[in-house]
């Protein structure tokens, strides 16, 4: 038995506490890129900001691996980690995978052990024998928590196991990834396209999409939406087809933390909040250009996401923030839920 096994399984059968049954979810807390064996001290931080909802967003370990047992060690790391089954017992957890937890840097479906990263991911984050992620490729999930009128709908994308090929050219500030208007390349693949289209009809009044990489940032070398711009429209587009109001963007990967938004071609503004990283700091330490920036500032110190939702007022507004390691506020924006409306 792995050493860190009873206590996470403990954990994992404890009584966690509903948002359905306390009340709206009003605080949801998220983040990305974590080296296991590093400390993560902004665990405890969170933890004291009382969380309805956490998400972890990709790069949760650092495998990079095409060894199996290797990648299981390393969760057994993470999974022994005080700190991190405090938070993991706080509230309820939702996860997705970026590049390293699923196996190897900036990778796709080219990646050839993904089915057994994918068990291994759903054991450690304790998806039930049941659940649809164990019945199918690819590790998206959709979950709504809440009652009528105060929904919360959290969709999470897998942008690694179906994902094609990238286009490769001369190294930039951010990376060697330039924009492809190649249409066979993917970013989702059919089937999560079609999953995801359902689930935007779904009623919710809060959408919180979580890609693993920006989706709205413009491309500068890095991994982002924006290197398949067919597959960035057709997400705009599906969101107007569907009629899907309050929809948010949350993303990691980045090393650092910003605020993007899209006005252009889609129906209402997408904001796509970036949060990243829980501990590794980007050696550069400088932004890639990104014209989408919504806001000046970025932050490059450890930082968590922070979607705090007041249901109470005439109106309701979402705060989106990110807050630094001793949980100061180092990027926030307010949004009015009235303004993420679609058209008649």
């Amino acid at each position: 038995m792995k050493p860190w096994f009873p206590a996470f399984l403990a954990l994992l059968l404890s009584p966690l506490v509903s948002a359905d049954d306390t009340g709206p979810v009003s605080r949801i807390l998220f983040g990305s890129c974590l080296k296991q064996n590093d400390p993560s001290p902004i665990f405890a931080t969170m933890l004291e900001h009382r969380p309805d909802l956490i998400l972890f967003l990709g790069d949760n370990i650092y495998a990079d691996t095409f060894e199996m047992g290797e990648m299981e060690a390393k969760y057994e790391v993470l999974g022994a980690n005080p700190d991190f089954q405090k938070l993991r017992a706080a509230a309820p957890v939702h996860a997705t995978w970026d590049d390293h937890d699923y196996g190897v840097n900036d990778g796709g479906a080219e990646y050839t052990p993904r089915d057994e990263a994918q068990r291994i991911f759903l054991d450690f984050w304790g998806d039930a024998a049941d659940s649809p992620r164990r019945a199918r490729p690819g590790v998206y999930e959709s979950v709504i928590h809440g009652e009528p009128d105060q929904r919360v709908q959290v969709i999470l994308l897998d942008t690694r196991y179906f994902r094609g090929p990238l286009k490769k050219g001369e190294k930039r500030l951010g990376g060697s990834w330039y924009p492809s208007d190649d249409p066979t390349i993917t970013m989702l693949g059919e089937a999560q396209w079609a999953w995801l289209e359902e689930e935007l009809k779904k009623p919710a009044e809060v959408r919180l999409i979580v890609s693993s990489i920006q989706l709205v940032a413009s491309a500068a070398g890095q991994e982002t939406w924006a290197n398949l711009p067919l597959e960035q429209k057709r997400f705009y587009d599906l969101i107007a087809k569907t009629k899907a109001n309050g929809v948010l963007v949350l993303s990691g990967d980045r090393h650092w933390a910003e605020l993007s938004v899209e006005r252009e071609g889609v129906p209402y503004p997408i904001l796509d909040l970036t949060s990243s990283s829980f501990n590794q700091l980007h050696e550069r330490g400088t932004p890639t250009e990104n014209s989408k920036r919504a806001l000046p500032n970025t932050w490059h110190r450890e930082n968590f996401g922070e979607v705090a939702i007041d249901w109470k007022g005439e109106e309701t507004v979402i705060q989106l923030r990110v807050r630094d390691l001793k949980g100061a506020v180092v990027i926030e924006e307010d949004v009015v839920l009235r303004e993420l409306k679609v058209g008649p």
